[in-house]
């Protein structure tokens, strides 16, 4: 029990802000581009309450959490976005889907850097450097699985829909018929473990990079 509670401690806030602003990212650029959808109903907030999936940002992490998982996974509220509202639909929506993503990677830089900082504090000050550096080791991680795994190229995920914009037609039109069952095809490559093989090492090659240069060694 004691484990989980500081498992918690470390992971709660940043699991919360990557999947939080992964999301405001995609109504922002949204609403930058023509759609008002996601503002008009009050998703550009940073408040969590606006975004919280029951499962996804609260009992899929503690589940992972209660499992020992190696990799903590969460999600928010998908923030609703009208491509037939974006001035370039086709166009808009690949700048729209690639928002959360890099929002994913400006976060894990931001807390490198944190990390960089806090690795370097004297030790008298071990009650401060120690969990902030647990909760941004956490952070990158989180960050980089956020990142990778919204980047694989199947709709409704954001690389899916990425690729919808780039391919040209009927090769995009095919892709975005998938969409439907796109989070089946997910479950199943999970299930068998494909998907782990796929994204697992780059997520680590990443984490690893950036945690190794903020302390000077990898953690993960």
């Amino acid at each position: 029990m004691a484990g989980i509670l500081h498992g918690i401690s470390v992971w709660a806030l940043p699991v919360i802000l990557a999947v939080v602003l992964h999301e405001v990212a995609h109504g922002w650029v949204a609403n930058r581009l023509g759609d008002p959808t996601a503002r008009m109903m009050g998703r550009l907030t940073l408040n969590p309450l606006k975004h919280i999936d029951p499962f996804g940002t609260v009992i899929a992490p503690l589940l992972l959490l209660a499992m020992h998982s190696p990799i903590i996974f969460g999600y928010a509220k998908p923030v609703p976005v009208d491509f037939s509202r974006l001035r370039r639909p086709k166009r808009d929506m690949v700048w729209v889907a690639l928002a959360g993503p890099a929002t994913n990677v400006l976060l894990a830089l931001a807390s490198a850097l944190i990390l960089h900082g806090a690795a370097r504090l004297p030790g008298s000050m071990a009650w401060l450097a120690e969990p902030v550096a647990a909760m941004c080791q956490a952070s990158i991680l989180i960050n980089m699985v956020l990142c990778i795994f919204n980047l694989v190229p199947l709709p409704p995920l954001d690389g899916g829909r990425v690729a919808v914009g780039l391919l040209p037609h009927p090769a995009s039109g095919w892709l975005a018929r998938l969409e439907p069952v796109g989070f089946l095809i997910i479950i199943g490559l999970l299930l068998v473990g494909v998907l782990q093989r796929l994204i697992g090492p780059p997520i680590m090659m990443a984490t690893n990079a950036l945690v190794g240069w903020a302390v000077g060694s990898p953690v993960f």
